[in-house]
């Protein structure tokens, strides 16, 4: 069977913790126990959850998915209900240091099939552009958004929220006079805004209708989602740095955000996200599942199973794989 362990800037660290904590508990192991095992692998570890331990214990959960599904001759979304429907929407990332450029990237979106986008644009007078592209989809190369960019290491930067307050309801004003009031657009606050300068921010995007607003403040900081539930009707989502569904718990009982935006590769694989995903449904609350370049398609493949299964899917975000990795990993799947 095949998984998905990757953890960029950290990979290292989990094909050690594989090596060394994992692979040994695996030998003569029953492959068909899928669920006994993740809990034998989450529950005997001391130090349970965080990034490596989860990104490792997915590989396994995947690898044991795909056997299962190899046994029984079925992709794996039959054996986890069946598809719900027959095809799964996806986002795109446009960016741009200007409208201009930013508008191009849009029309580059439209031309390859995107019916959503998400926008991001560099804030006049500021040199940081974290999440704004490095190249353009249509490139041919690996489209990395800049963080994935970024390595093993963080960088100092500096920072004006005040200024990107301003500046971010003029782009999506722009935009929508440009492509008009159809096209669902998405946007990435990337965790930099207070809980108040949240809420402001909602606030002033609802004339342009926003498919949603994502990672608008730190997701550790839960209540904080409860003050900039309180003065806005944009929609939220909010963790992909999530790795458990305890970390979801008070956001969706309380119904704080509008999408999951986990990832089976950094949430224990297949078995935990189609367990939030049941218990989101309950809440009305949809997947919006992460999907930048630093997954691979083995990870990514996985979520559209999931994604296939559940009645409760949103959308999904797709920033295509470079050439080159999709001729390590033969994909049966198609972009339309």
């Amino acid at each position: 069977g095949i998984g998905d362990a990757t953890l960029n800037g950290r990979e290292l660290a989990v094909a050690a913790y594989l090596k060394e904590h994992v692979a040994q508990l695996l030998v003569g192991k029953d492959a068909h126990r899928i669920e006994d095992t993740w809990q034998f692998l989450y529950r005997s570890a001391y130090w349970r959850r965080g990034p490596v331990t989860m990104a490792a214990i997915a590989a396994v959960d995947m690898a044991l998915w795909d056997i299962k599904g190899k046994v029984a001759g079925l992709p794996v979304y039959q054996l986890l209900g069946g598809a719900s429907r027959n095809g799964l929407r996806a986002y795109g990332h446009a960016s741009g240091s200007d409208i201009e450029s930013l508008f191009d990237s849009v029309r580059e979106h439209l031309e390859l099939g995107y019916k959503s986008i998400r926008i991001q644009t560099a804030i006049p007078g500021i040199k940081a552009v974290y999440g704004v592209a490095a190249q353009a989809q249509a490139s041919g190369e690996r489209y990395d958004y800049e963080p994935a960019g970024r390595g093993a290491f963080p960088q100092e930067e500096d920072w004006d929220t005040r200024a990107y307050l301003r500046h971010l309801p003029t782009v999506f004003e722009a935009v929508r006079n440009e492509f008009g009031p159809e096209l669902p657009l998405l946007h990435d606050g990337h965790h930099r805004m207070t809980p108040i300068q949240a809420a402001k921010l909602g606030k002033a995007l609802e004339p342009y209708d926003l498919f949603w607003l994502e990672d608008c403040t730190p997701a550790e900081n839960q209540e904080g989602l409860r003050l900039v539930r309180q003065h806005t009707t944009t929609p939220l989502a909010i963790g992909e740095i999530f790795n458990t569904v305890f970390d979801f718990q008070t956001l969706i009982k309380e119904q704080l955000i509008d999408y999951v935006r986990a990832a089976s590769t950094h949430f224990g694989g297949i078995s935990p996200l189609k367990k939030v995903m049941d218990f989101a449904a309950q809440y009305q609350i949809k997947s919006g599942f992460h999907g930048p370049t630093d997954i691979s398609p083995v990870g990514f493949a996985a979520q559209l199973h999931v994604g296939l299964a559940i009645h409760n899917y949103g959308i999904q975000e797709y920033m295509q794989h470079s050439a080159r990795t999709n001729e390590v990993f033969e994909q049966s799947m198609t972009f339309v």
